[in-house]
């Protein structure tokens, strides 16, 4: 466990001199192109810091936001999950986490938050109704588990990282006529660049996803069945996820990775096979066959 918060702090850290470092070049390039001089070099370093700092600390209310969270705010509105989370925490070592509830018949959970005292942890009434005392237990113990591990902040700043390649890609394509002055010549070197961003940014945004997000998952199943010491109940939990085929309302490829299941469902279509290749989640069957494999070694 302590290796694998060493290596998500290497990780954040690689992932900020990344996100500075590709911006700062695409705005020198920039620059130098449309006839700004550094002032592109410049304009990039105060929009990469600025990302940055608004991911830290504004990431998780935009997640939240965005996917249609209500924080519960006292133990009487729902005390059946508020004691299952209170529960876990105290087992796990870490702070109780803010508990939001999003009205949605999908059941599905996500963390996230920079750290362990700025964390959230996000349930739809779908996967509340759906589990019994022991799942719902094992999902919350994943969940947590990934606050612990510091995945949350990885992956906030890997949504970052990869938005901001979109952000630069529309940036080029509009901007790709046009330079410095009233004189407004063609610049097809700009459009050229915006084009190939527009292309690779999604692409590339998905190899980054399936780069954390597989092995992340893998390893919160496990230090959530730690938790609990009873691994069956989060393997259940994940078996009933699987088979309820429910997308969620507000699905996201933005925010596809943070969730415990792949938010767009599932179904047996060639096009859904093809998709789960790259999913940012390993196959529920794989997760909960190694889940089985840690109750059998007790």
């Amino acid at each position: 466990m302590y290796k694998q918060i060493d290596s998500n702090r290497r990780k954040s850290w690689f992932l900020i001199f990344l996100f500075v470092g590709v911006l700062a070049a695409v705005g020198y390039v920039y620059g130098a192109i449309s006839g700004y001089g550094y002032g592109g070099l410049v304009f990039a370093l105060m929009v990469s810091v600025g990302m940055t700092l608004f991911s830290w600390f504004a990431g998780d209310k935009v997640v939240l936001a965005t996917s249609g969270a209500k924080e519960i705010t006292t133990r009487d509105q729902f005390p059946y999950l508020w004691n299952l989370v209170e529960n876990v925490a105290i087992t796990a070592g870490i702070p109780r986490p803010r508990i939001y509830v999003i009205q949605d018949s999908a059941p599905n959970a996500f963390a996230t938050g920079r750290d362990q005292d700025h964390a959230s942890v996000a349930f739809t009434t779908g996967i509340i109704e759906l589990l019994e005392n022991e799942e719902l237990e094992g999902v919350i113990a994943h969940e947590l588990s990934h606050i612990k591990n510091q995945d949350t902040k990885v992956m906030m700043l890997v949504a970052v990282l990869v938005g901001a390649i979109v952000l630069l890609g529309d940036f080029f394509f509009h901007f790709g006529f046009g330079g410095r002055g009233r004189n407004r010549s063609s610049n097809p070197l700009l459009l050229i660049i915006g084009i190939v961003l527009l292309i690779l940014s999604p692409i590339a945004g998905k190899l980054i996803q399936l780069a954390i997000s597989r092995k992340r998952e893998f390893l919160a199943d496990a230090s959530g069945a730690l938790l609990t010491r009873y691994p069956e109940g989060l393997a259940q939990a994940l078996e009933k996820i699987g088979r309820s085929n429910k997308p969620m309302q507000r699905a996201s490829q933005a925010t596809a990775h943070l969730w415990i299941a792949s938010p767009f469902g599932s179904s047996n279509s060639f096009r859904s096979k093809v998709s789960a290749l790259f999913s940012t989640h390993p196959p529920i069957e794989e997760r909960v066959h190694q889940l089985r494999l840690m109750g059998d070694a007790r």
